[in-house]
């Protein structure tokens, strides 16, 4: 493997050196200790295209065996990525992983799970999934996949994955352990398709104002926000916070669809247009049932592609007010295609714009890894922190019919500016949170007081009156102390309320699910105060 890597990497200087070749045929080397070159027959080569030709040449006289499917594949890689940061290749071994959190489901038991102490511990069950039906509860431990043991120090989350998913309707044999029975039960579940949901979290934050929280653009994204949309205002809702923050995209279409709801008719939503693609608008019809309803859009650094177009439309229409800090700036249009064999690749075909024909993506002339840098970068000069660290060039202003000013040239600058809250955060606090302390602790309490918790509380006491105790807190700083973080008092009182209030987030995560937890953090959260602010006080 290890040659086979040195290869992949010396394989652009091979082909380099390799046409290179042709400007000394017929020449005498001056230097005699320079290696001997033997030039091909030229005809070997008729007919066929450079590139064609340095693969048949390496496929045929590299002085090692190269698969020629594999000099295809990371030529292939190579040449995508030096186009633009998102045109890519996928592998088909990495197809389903790439392409089911877009299609919205994938083919499995429906758990999800994480290994703790060498063993497989289901977090949760999936609502409606074959693994809930059946009666796999969350705290179980998986100890056998059919009759194979899947406990101990080897254990991975990849082989358990292949173990678990499979194809729709075929059935997988597992056996768990429950703290509350004194043997393994034994599990015989059939795999179906099990949904990936975009649409994390949505509650009334108060009498008047709904969330809707959405982490991806998937196929059925629109259908889970309508769903939402609907049973936030039977609960009463007359404005809205839609929360996109670190929503990387997805697809066009359900961006579209949900801008839709929110413009009158014949209102442009984006237009896209590239070298081979004439232009296409996109505009709203009349059928938006949120046409009244005043909404805050947040948004953040790591908001990008579906997001800004949802953003953008709202923003360059006059409607709704954008919150948060400047988005990431992709404004890149990927068209799919799938190959015989499995694979896939992703190709850049066109540029989308704003209704005032703003284009909002970011520079990439300097590579893939300095695009994607530029979030460290936007931290570093000051811009995640003080809006008026971020400069925009006249050239770059466009105008609303609102006569509001908006910029373009890399991503969506928000109406309310909210920076990184970073003068109440101790270091102490950043190591239990990167860390992963919340969420490993919060688990294990849920786990360890699961049956206590469930008889004592329900979703809305929880939120409203789950505290950890004393005691509790001393445990969760034993237990960071025993995974290497220093316990510190003061900074341990100072962030007080920030840590108990993540701690109860996690274990409320562990017991009902995504809604709870960011219906908890919600409430000490600074762009949704800033956006609640916003929707009490400002005319519509």
């Amino acid at each position: 493997m290890k040659e086979k890597q040195k290869i992949y990497i010396l394989l652009p200087l091979i082909i380099a050196s390799f046409l290179a070749i042709g400007i000394y045929i017929g020449k005498k080397l001056s230097n005699p200790s320079a290696p001997a070159i033997i030039f091909p027959s030229q005809s070997n080569f008729h007919g066929k295209s450079k590139l064609q030709q340095v693969i048949s040449y390496i496929k045929s006289d590299y002085v090692d065996t190269i698969a020629e499917a594999d000099i295809v594949e990371s030529t292939i890689n190579e040449m995508l990525q030096n186009l633009d940061p998102h045109s890519y290749y996928i592998p088909k071994q990495d197809f389903h992983a790439v392409n089911d959190p877009l299609e919205g489901n994938f083919e499995g038991i429906g758990i999800e799970f994480r290994i703790k102490d060498d063993t497989v511990m289901v977090v949760r069950t999936i609502g409606g999934g074959p693994s809930e039906k059946i009666g796999v509860m969350a705290g179980d431990r998986i100890i056998k996949v059919e009759d194979q043991n899947v406990t101990g120090s080897k254990i991975e989350n990849d082989t358990i994955i292949k173990l678990l998913k499979g194809p729709k309707g075929s059935i997988v044999n597992i056996q768990v352990k429950r703290r509350s029975e004194p043997k393994p039960l034994d599990f015989s579940i059939q795999r179906d398709e099990i949904p990936l949901y975009s649409v994390e979290s949505s509650y009334m934050i108060d009498d008047s104002i709904g969330y809707v929280k959405i982490i991806r653009f998937a196929r059925d994204t629109y259908k889970e926000f309508m769903e939402a949309i609907k049973a936030l205002q039977q609960a009463g809702m007359k404005k809205l916070i839609v929360d996109l923050r670190n929503n990387g995209g997805g697809f066009l279409q359900s961006a579209t669809q949900i801008a839709d709801e929110f413009l009158g008719a014949d209102e442009l939503i984006v237009y896209t247009e590239g070298r081979s693609r004439e232009r296409k608008n996109f505009y709203a019809t009349s059928k938006g049932i949120l046409q009244n309803t005043e909404t805050a859009i947040l948004i953040n650094e790591n908001s990008a592609s579906a997001s800004e177009i949802l953003a953008g439309a709202l923003q360059d229409n006059d409607k709704g007010h954008i919150v948060g800090r400047k988005s990431f700036g992709k404004g890149l249009v990927q068209e799919g295609v799938e190959w015989p064999d499995g694979s896939a690749m992703r190709l850049t075909v066109a540029r989308y714009y704003t209704p005032t024909g703003r284009s909002i993506q970011k520079p990439y002339e300097n590579g893939s890894k300095a695009y994607y840098h530029s979030v460290y970068e936007m931290y570093e000069s000051g811009e995640l922190l003080n809006k008026d660290s971020i400069s925009f060039p006249d050239s770059l202003k466009f105008t609303t019919k609102g006569g509001k000013i908006v910029y373009g040239g890399g991503g969506i600058m928000p109406d309310y500016f909210v920076p990184i809250d970073t003068t109440s955060v101790h270091d102490f606090y950043g190591q239990l949170n990167y860390r992963g302390m919340f969420y490993l602790f919060g688990f294990q309490f849920a786990d360890k007081n699961r049956k206590e918790l469930n008889e004592k509380y329900n979703e809305d006491i929880f939120v409203a009156n789950f505290k950890l105790t004393p005691p509790e807190l001393k445990e969760f700083y034993d237990f960071a102390e025993d995974k290497g973080i220093q316990y510190d008092r003061e900074a341990a009182e100072q962030n007080k309320e920030l840590i108990e209030s993540r701690l109860k987030a996690a274990i409320g995560r562990s017991l009902y699910g995504d809604n709870i937890f960011n219906q908890i953090l919600n409430k000490d959260d600074h762009v949704v105060l800033k956006a609640m602010e916003v929707l009490i006080n400002e005319p519509k």
